[in-house]
């Protein structure tokens, strides 16, 4: 059976802290950098291989800049053998664009799954989505969790 092994991306480290001290586990090593033209660099400092790998990833603040730093982990966790990577999401990033409200309007909340899922994701858990129709886009297991006691005072804009 595989252990787990908790990430922390840059968007919420206090969280991923939290979420890590409520199981019991330590972080996992990881070191974010950007270059000198902005583009993100993620090293994952550990081992992950045959292990089920949690990355902790806000899509609020700086939407895009979280959005590819936790694309660039899945891929490196992905790259390295882990078992699964579950992307956990307290905001999905875009999900107010869930539909085609206009002519030529994309449906950036499926555009954002899809890449997730090419990314190498498994799963993604996710709170409070703006609309339900966003589950149907998904094309990986999307588990959504409308309470847990853990994002109470971490949600968006607080």
């Amino acid at each position: 059976m595989p252990n787990i092994k908790i990430f922390s991306g840059s968007s919420h480290p206090d969280l991923s802290q939290k979420i890590a001290d409520r199981l019991g586990l330590e972080l996992g090593k990881v070191v974010t950098k950007k270059f000198s033209n902005q583009e993100t660099c993620v090293e994952i400092g550990e081992s992950v291989r045959g292990e089920d790998v949690y990355i902790v990833q806000s899509g609020c603040g700086e939407i895009n800049d979280n959005l590819m730093e936790l694309l660039i982990m899945i891929n490196a966790c992905k790259i390295a053998s882990a078992s699964r990577v579950t992307a956990v999401i307290p905001c999905f990033p875009y999900a107010r664009q869930d539909k085609k409200d206009k002519s030529r309007a994309p449906i950036s909340a499926k555009l954002v799954a899809n890449m997730l899922s090419v990314a190498g994701a498994d799963h993604i858990i996710t709170m409070d989505l703006h609309a339900s129709q966003i589950q149907f886009v998904m094309l990986i297991r999307l588990l959504k969790t409308m309470e847990m006691s853990v994002f109470y005072s971490f949600r968006c804009g607080e």
